[in-house]
């Protein structure tokens, strides 16, 4: 398996592990009563805190940008490209999103969008290395 698609794999799991923990955040499934909420139909959930609010924000983001950097690299190894500017912006843009998150459940502002910018740059190298 190549080195893109192996990121691919690590990046759906990283997609997953945000939108669970962003849920369990939102819940407060560490708790008895989350724990309940967490496996019921959440038809009542309890006002976001900020923290809350970021996690569940940057899931969010987290699942867009997966289904685009999914996109390409498939599109990349469908198409029989090689470049290596595919490989470095799939690493890119993998490693940034691993930074990504945390900063933005952090409330870090300029440094979530200068990161969210540099992962964009990674799927640029991407698109760059097919066409």
């Amino acid at each position: 398996m190549t080195t893109t698609l192996t990121l691919v794999i690590y990046m759906a799991i990283l997609t997953w592990l945000v939108v669970l923990l962003a849920s369990l955040i939102r819940v407060k499934g560490w708790t008895p009563s989350g724990t309940m909420m967490a496996l019921g139909n959440r038809d009542k959930l309890p006002e976001a805190t900020p923290f809350a609010g970021r996690a569940e924000r940057a899931a969010r983001n987290t699942l867009e940008n997966f289904v685009l950097f999914a996109a390409i690299a498939l599109v990349a190894h469908a198409a029989g490209a090689t470049s290596p500017r595919i490989a470095t912006g799939a690493q890119i843009f993998f490693w940034a999103r691993v930074l990504y998150v945390p900063v933005y459940c952090a409330g870090i502002t300029y440094l979530r969008t200068a990161i969210w910018v540099v992962s964009i740059v990674g799927l640029g190298m991407m698109i760059s290395g097919i066409l």
